[in-house]
């Protein structure tokens, strides 16, 4: 068997059985060589399965009485992943999700060996997610849009635009993608007759039609690159451009993707579009580094407000006790 974690999940199959199965007859069933069955009953004892094994020329494996355990096989990166996804999960902005991510968690948690369960109750005990700040979403909303792009089926729904107004819309929906805490869906929309994408927060009721249609080729590499593109076209209030004396890398480190960045100079220059100065002033704060406002003049403004009041937080600090 080429895919070793199939055979993994086999071999446990086989031994939860509890008989004494003979190596000969186990390394059949599972189309290995002898050498690798140890292997992969090393493996198992690793993740902490009782096996017991007889050696000689009649040696076999069982599984000892009361190791009665779940086919979950995970590596360390593996097990955490799933814990950190869940939890992120659990935090997020999915709503219904939050308490069946946590009772999910709850469940793989008590499938994995003892091992991997000890280290995944530490990451639990020592970590705290951070909840998202995006608008919330309906869970049933999220499945039936995902159904409608895995099963190229067409869906209906109400949609309210960025101005208010409200419309029906029909949609060949081809992916969803997540993209500042907010999730999207994109489709080719048969009222506009083009391609959109929809904030899936602003979309109420979707169905799906049981018609199904023919895949159109979408007009960017993925989704996500679509969403991107989508965001970068809509015109923003302000022309954000600040000169920074610092490397290229280390502004684009802290700005992510939410801005271009290219050489200056000695520096680096960040050009983004944005409707308010939240970003811009975080990523300010954030670079320790000189910089110039380069535009607009608005910013300097909201540069001067922010350092007046954390100066006067500066002066009159908090005499509470820690």
């Amino acid at each position: 068997m080429a895919n070793t974690s199939a055979r993994m999940l086999r071999l446990l199959s086989l031994l939860q059985t509890h008989r004494y199965w003979p190596g000969g007859e186990l390394a059949d069933r599972l189309e290995v060589s002898g050498r690798t069955l140890r292997r992969d009953i090393d493996r198992l004892r690793d993740l902490g399965y009782p096996v017991d094994a007889v050696r000689g020329v009649a040696g076999g494996y069982q599984l000892q009485a009361g190791g009665q355990l779940p086919p979950l096989l995970l590596e360390d990166e593996e097990a955490v992943a799933i814990a950190i996804g869940l939890r992120t999960a659990a935090a997020g902005t999915v709503q219904g999700l939050q308490e069946s991510s946590l009772q999910a968690l709850t469940k793989v948690v008590s499938l994995m060996p003892p091992r991997l369960r000890r280290r995944i109750d530490a990451l639990q005990s020592q970590t705290t997610p951070a909840p998202s700040w995006g608008p919330p979403i309906d869970a049933n909303a999220l499945i039936t849009l995902a159904q409608g792009c895995r099963d190229d089926e067409t869906v209906r729904f109400g949609y309210t635009a960025r101005e208010g107004v409200e419309t029906r819309r029909h949609v060949e929906p081809f992916g969803l993608a997540s993209l500042g805490s907010r999730w999207y869906l994109v489709g080719w929309c048969r009222e506009r007759h083009d391609w959109r994408s929809f904030r899936v927060d602003r979309i109420t009721a979707p169905s799906l039609t049981g018609t199904r249609f023919r895949p159109r080729e979408l007009p960017a590499d993925d989704a996500l690159a679509f969403v991107r593109a989508g965001i970068r076209s809509v015109p923003k209030k302000y022309d954000v451009r600040v000169r920074f004396a610092a490397p290229v890398e280390t502004v684009a480190a802290a700005v992510g993707r939410w801005a271009t960045i290219t050489p200056a100079g000695d520096g680096a220059l960040m050009v983004m579009q944005a409707d308010d100065f939240f970003w811009p002033l975080s990523v300010v704060a954030t670079i320790d580094a000189e910089f110039t406002i380069e535009s607009p003049p608005e910013l300097v403004e909201a540069i001067a407000d922010s350092a007046a009041r954390l100066t006067r937080a500066a002066a009159h600090p908090s005499t509470s006790p820690e």
